[in-house]
């Protein structure tokens, strides 16, 4: 009873699945505004994540929501993509006045469809001093290169074989120095040593890139939902973990991609968690080094259920543990 009870929690908190249309109660899909609400929570002192600000988005438009990955384009700017197949692009002033709002539809690559599996971005990689984006598709299982303005697919390439599962596949991607990539799956392969990962040697999305397999165990802290890279090279993993109160944890770990191998078991050391009263379904994520610090930015999906918010927060990093020391 209670694995019933918690497949029912898992359907409801993730809301459609693969092979299902998206349906929205109000056809807006035009509307360009976007409000960004302050949220009220204390600025953290202490611990690894200190909460610095944060901000519930809303737009009267039904296509805004769902993002599953986020990137910073420049000071205050953001790029947020969602699951839906939607994008949106906005400032927001430090007062939480929101401006250049921009929301669209990504291109569709080929036959139009308005079936999830089709559309459904679950990771993004922004390179800025191209402009240009990568999304990974989990229905799909695969990569795209998009242009700076969103609107066209430079090259896109499957993921190598075995396909990962239609929904459990590409949910986080990080860009590395020197062009390399860095795909986690969502829960793909059932393998003692991890959840099956993918480090490209070049540009994913370009077929025939080498990619190295290799696996990530956790350790309990749930699942890859996003990935960022870290000033010093290091990989910045977002897991969640579902749970009653409450529905979402959110833990951050840090990964040395130095020990990526054919074959081998990576962990990460545990950095911090989102306080309980922010909790929510947090799928995207990016670094941004400001005035000698560095920040991490999440944004939440809410899966178009009315019970979960489109929450974009910031929080400061603070002493993160040495690259030398081992992972608990």
């Amino acid at each position: 009873m209670r694995r019933l009870l918690f497949a029912a929690l898992i359907f409801v908190a993730l809301g459609p699945v693969p092979g299902t249309q998206q349906r929205f109660p109000v056809a807006d899909l035009t509307s360009q505004q976007v409000a960004a609400r302050p949220l009220r929570y204390p600025a953290g002192q202490a611990g690894m994540l200190r909460f610095v600000r944060g901000w519930r988005l809303v737009s009267p438009n039904d296509a805004f929501g769902g993002f599953s990955a986020l990137a910073i384009l420049g000071p205050d700017r953001f790029q947020l993509v969602s699951d839906n197949g939607y994008w949106a692009r906005l400032t927001i002033a430090a007062g939480g006045a929101v401006s250049d709002a921009r929301i669209a539809m990504l291109p569709l690559g080929g036959a139009p469809s308005q079936r999830k599996s089709q559309r459904d971005v679950e990771s993004m990689a922004f390179d800025p001093a191209s402009g240009k984006s990568w999304v990974a598709l989990e229905g799909l299982n695969q990569v795209w290169r998009l242009d700076p303005a969103l609107g066209r697919i430079e090259s896109r390439a499957r993921l190598p074989r075995p396909s990962w599962p239609a929904n459990r596949g590409p949910e986080a991607m990080v860009r590395l120095a020197g062009g390399r990539t860095v795909i986690f799956s969502e829960d793909a392969d059932d393998d003692p040593r991890g959840r099956e990962a993918l480090l490209f040697t070049g540009d994913p999305a370009e077929p025939g890139t080498k990619a190295v397999r290799f696996f990530y165990d956790s350790q309990g802290k749930g699942l890859v939902s996003d990935a960022a890279a870290l000033p010093d090279g290091r990989i910045l993993l977002v897991h969640r973990r579902l749970g009653l109160d409450p529905v979402f944890t959110t833990i951050l770990g840090v990964v040395d991609p130095a020990a990526i191998r054919p074959g081998a078991r990576l962990t990460s050391r545990t950095i911090g968690r989102v306080p309980a009263a922010l909790a929510d379904n947090y799928e995207g994520a990016a670094v941004e080094r400001r005035g000698g610090r560095t920040f991490l930015w999440l944004v939440s999906d809410n899966n178009f259920n009315s019970w979960q918010r489109s929450l974009l927060v910031e929080f400061e990093l603070v002493g993160l543990p040495d690259s030398k020391k081992a992972a608990p």
